[in-house]
């Protein structure tokens, strides 16, 4: 049974019409790099709840959800309009094995995620150990527009720090937008293009990959790799996928 406390709204960084940022302080257990805690108000008597990964790293002072605001919702609508000051209820212990310790060995690791679904990945990459652990990481964030490019200032700040290790590679679906692909991961891994761009190739004695996102993605996207000769990754079998879907 979830043990809620009460999280007090920092700021509410609202990135386009409905992304957003709920930068919060409540005295939460400690976690680990991408796992999830649960946010939830009281509403005619109930607690209406959902899923959130952490984006900032477990060592920050405030913790940090990124979310969409999905218009028929019964929960974020009212986060959406949540400010400072104001407050909303939180799980004090998080949750999910989407987490380093989950990951095999290997020596370049991607990260391929969907729209908020990059907020796990910017949590392990705030930390030192996936930077001791990886020769390269590749970054991968898929968006419709430009505008859904989130945390850029976070993005370029471990670009600048990790110049030689990391490598980040967005795609944008419904405009062209520079420096990013368009159209869909699934066809940029069908015919090698992402490897291509990134100048790495995904291979099963050397890769690992950690998928998170809309389910439809993650399926399609394993179904890909596990053609290329990857393999899911499971605890009594460890393998180079490893997946978390985000609704």
């Amino acid at each position: 049974m979830a043990t809620w406390i009460k999280a007090e709204v920092i700021e509410n960084r609202r990135w386009s019409k409905d992304l957003f940022s709920l930068v919060l302080d409540a005295d939460v257990a400690p976690f680990t790099a991408g796992q999830f805690t649960k946010l939830g108000l009281e509403i005619d008597g109930k607690i209406i709840q959902r899923a959130y990964s952490f984006v900032n790293p477990p060592s920050s002072k405030y913790l940090e959800i990124y979310a969409t605001r999905v218009a028929d919702g019964l929960l974020s609508p009212r986060l959406h309009e949540l400010e400072a000051g104001d407050s909303v209820l939180i799980t004090q212990e998080a949750s999910g094995f989407f987490t380093l310790e989950e990951i095999p060995e290997g020596e370049d690791l991607w990260m391929l995620s969907t729209g908020t679904a990059i907020g796990p990945f910017l949590s392990i990459l705030q930390e030192d150990e996936v930077w001791q652990r990886f020769r390269k990481v590749v970054l991968v964030h898929a968006v419709r527009f430009s505008a859904d490019l989130s945390y850029q200032a976070e993005i370029n700040e471990l670009k600048q720090k990790r110049s030689d290790q990391i490598i980040v590679q967005p795609f944008v679906s419904r405009e062209p937008k520079a420096g990013a692909l368009s159209g869909r991961i699934t066809h940029a891994l069908e015919d090698g293009l992402l490897e291509r761009v990134v100048g790495l190739n995904m291979a099963q004695e050397k890769s690992q990959v950690m998928l998170c996102g809309n389910p439809q993605m993650v399926k399609d996207v394993r179904a890909i790799l596990i053609e290329k000769g990857l393999e899911k990754n499971l605890r009594r079998k460890p393998g180079n996928i490893t997946t978390e879907q985000y609704w």
